[in-house]
């Protein structure tokens, strides 16, 4: 599917490191994902499409065009000011279950740790 992009705005927000888009995509209304519009932007730009992040991507009633925001990190670093569930949901399904699935085995192992040294430490017990 050949997505047609036209930008309504580009600014480059030095504060926080990142270049600001706005955007059309014309007769996308329910046809893309986030990912897949946020590719096609990078192929239109030549830039890398991991570092462009859809913010918001939205349509009116009746139209068939979508209203997006994206923006678009120099670096690794400036993306981490972003909220962690941004940065998931550009994340492929398979690899967002398994990052989940390990941060949650590493906390469970964290807590049966400190559950254990509670255990075995000394026992107060009454007079």
């Amino acid at each position: 599917m050949s997505l047609e992009v036209v930008k309504l705005e580009d600014r480059n927000n030095s504060l926080l490191n990142r270049r600001e888009i706005k955007a059309i995509l014309k007769n996308a209304a329910g046809k893309v994902k986030r990912v897949e519009a946020a590719a096609t932007l990078a192929k239109q730009l030549d830039i890398e499409s991991k570092t462009v992040i859809p913010i918001k991507m939205s349509c009116g009633y009746g139209t068939t065009d979508v209203h997006a925001t994206f923006y678009i990190y120099g670096s690794e670093e400036a993306k981490k000011q972003l909220p962690r569930y941004r940065l998931l949901r550009n994340m492929p399904k398979a690899d967002r279950k398994k990052l989940i699935d390990e941060e949650k085995a590493a906390r469970l192992k964290a807590k049966q740790a400190s559950a254990s040294e509670s255990k075995s430490g000394t026992k107060r017990g009454r007079k």
